[in-house]
């Protein structure tokens, strides 16, 4: 079971306003299931604040709305019959912007060159719990370079981000400090062409080796239908 005290909004990239023909905009259906969200909690705001001699009931039917809402937004169609708009076609929710071959993973991180990833060779780690894998520290260094810049200025150990940069190349011991730090809580996603199954990219908890492999324990690697004769992971 989860669940969710706040609900995470998506940058606005993600769900983009496009301007059409004629001048008309028109909104991505993420938009339009975040309104609904809003609208219905609002609602439900009012219901307990301003009119305290609100029925039970009908609070308690608002608040199947908003949890409905919130269903779909995160997958439409999970109570059945999915939420559709006026021309009768149904939104896409979370669910259906990630999954499928044209869905966030396998058309956008999967099918091109992307930002904050790296590839090596994989060996085998047999002291690594399963959730785990090992990352060298010129891939983990790279991937939380933002997390790290930042680190170093909050703890006023550099003025600007050029600074933070520089130390960064000179490899000071605080940068690693720091980077074990961030790694406690950012879980990264492992890969292995070809993606045949949902299995081929998982998360796992990395922690920091030596050498320039990635470490991942043997148990793990049917999913990835990996071996350690040189297969190469991302």
């Amino acid at each position: 079971w989860m669940v969710l005290c706040l609900l995470p909004v998506l940058p606005p990239e993600l769900r983009p306003i496009i301007q059409i023909d004629g001048g008309k905009l028109m909104s991505s259906d993420i938009n339009e299931l975040y309104r609904r969200v809003i609208y219905r909690n609002n609602t439900l705001t009012d219901l307990l604040t301003t009119s305290r001699s609100t029925p039970g009931e009908l609070v308690m039917c608002q608040e199947k709305l908003v949890q409905e809402a919130v269903d779909t937004l995160l997958d439409n169609g999970i109570r059945g019959q999915p939420t559709r708009d006026g021309h009768n076609k149904a939104y896409k929710s979370f669910s259906d912007v990630i999954e499928g071959k044209e869905g966030r993973f396998r058309e956008t991180l999967l099918g091109k060159r992307v930002d904050y990833s790296g590839r090596s060779v994989i060996v085998v780690g047999p002291s690594l719990s399963l959730h785990r894998c090992g990352l060298p520290r010129e891939i983990a260094i790279e991937l939380f370079q933002a997390f790290v810049i930042r680190g170093l200025i909050r703890q006023h150990l550099a003025s600007n981000i050029g600074v933070a940069k520089s130390k960064i190349r000179e490899k000071e011991p605080i940068v690693w400090e720091i980077l074990q730090e961030v790694m406690r809580g950012h879980p990264v996603l492992l890969n292995r062409a070809p993606t045949l199954h949902k299995l081929g990219i998982q998360a796992f908890q990395p922690i920091l080796v030596e050498g320039r492999a990635i470490c991942l324990h043997p148990l793990v690697c049917k999913g990835f239908n990996a071996d350690f004769d040189g297969d190469q992971m991302a």
